[in-house]
């Protein structure tokens, strides 16, 4: 594998309860969600076959459970979950993973909040080797 590619899922919304107060765990808010993942492509191009690729709608499901799924204090440890469920998949070898909070609590006036997350295989891979 000379190179990867991409495949990039961006703006899926969905409602999640999750934050440090109260308010937010009772009311809950949307959450907007970016994924890029890096892989190669190139046996899906050659076979035409979505079983040689991510598929990206299964992907989006799955992402979407994770977010309505059980509440965490921060998005930081949302955008952690979704990318171990994006490198569950052997062939994805990088991803970065952006989670949006437009309507966090915050007392001044703002468009959003993100965090951003990348996580790679190779870096799960050296965190398994002990010296």
């Amino acid at each position: 594998m000379d190179s990867l590619d991409e495949i990039v899922l961006t703006g899926l919304t969905v409602f999640g309860r999750h934050g440090v107060y109260a308010k937010e765990r009772e009311e809950g808010q949307e959450f907007t969600v970016d994924l890029r993942l890096s892989l190669s492509l190139e046996q899906a191009a050659a076979t035409d076959d979505v079983g040689d690729t991510v598929h990206y709608g299964e992907l989006a499901e799955k992402v979407a459970a994770v977010v309505s799924g059980e509440p965490v204090n921060l998005i930081e440890t949302l955008a952690e979950r979704i990318a171990e469920v994006a490198l569950a998949d052997a062939r994805v070898q990088n991803v970065s993973v952006t989670v949006h909070k437009p309507h966090a609590p915050i007392a001044v006036r703002f468009a959003d909040v993100s965090v951003t997350v990348r996580r790679s295989r190779a870096f799960e891979a050296l965190e398994d080797i002990t010296v």
